[in-house]
């Protein structure tokens, strides 16, 4: 029975103050998290202009000049569709981690870093679609699919998860990323024989996402 005071009133439940704390630290960290997702996403688009000095363009004209930004245009789209699905599987992840250690703090650091880093691949890939672009690029992606999973292997192993969790979804966030891990590291495989084929192979994670659904 609740203890009461001396005005018959029921005594308020003891404050849990470290749990308060945690709760606080989990929501500060995935907002950071998602402000570099946000700023990462928006970079993208700042290598998208018209040519220096391209001047009043025709619209025969503009439609060339368009036409030839097309692997730019590329490159910014295939980002930003890679930064949300890693955002959303990052979301997603912490609707179910309860608390967090410093560790799990290091390896989200280590994820954001590579993720505000995609930018810089992107505008290499956009302005050389070659060989040595397409690995810098997919090599960028595995490493961030293997700290995404990373990110989610560590905190279920460390029992910092809602018991709530079932087996098939613990599988299921891990298995996402180590999927795209293993499709862009066989796109490096084929870029040493052709950059195109390469790129091609990146449209596999679309049955794999249908797969994973």
């Amino acid at each position: 029975m609740a203890n009461k005071g001396k005005a018959g009133r029921v005594a308020a439940p003891p404050h849990d103050e470290s749990s308060e704390l945690q709760q606080l630290g989990l929501e500060r960290l995935v907002f950071f998290s998602d402000a570099v997702y946000a700023i990462a996403i928006t970079l993208l688009v700042i290598d998208l202009r018209l040519p220096a000095g391209s001047g009043e363009l025709n619209s025969a004209q503009l439609w060339n000049v368009l036409w030839s930004m097309t692997p730019q245009l590329f490159s910014y789209i295939l980002s930003f569709l890679v930064i949300g699905s890693f955002w959303s599987n990052h979301h997603n992840k912490f609707r179910f981690i309860k608390s967090y250690d410093r560790r799990l703090i290091q390896i989200n650091i280590l994820l954001l870093m590579v993720v505000a880093f995609i930018p810089f691949p992107t505008s290499v890939l956009a302005e050389s679609g070659n060989a040595t672009a397409t690995i810098f690029y997919a090599a960028t992606i595995v490493l961030i699919s293997l700290l995404s999973a990373l990110l989610w292997w560590y905190p279920v192993t460390h029992n910092l998860v809602r018991p709530s969790l079932t087996p098939r979804e613990r599988r299921l966030a891990v298995l996402k990323p180590l999927l795209t891990a293993a499709v862009f590291a066989l796109s490096i495989v084929i870029a040493f024989y052709n950059a195109d084929w390469a790129k091609y192979s990146w449209a596999l994670l679309v049955p794999v996402a249908i797969w994973l659904h």
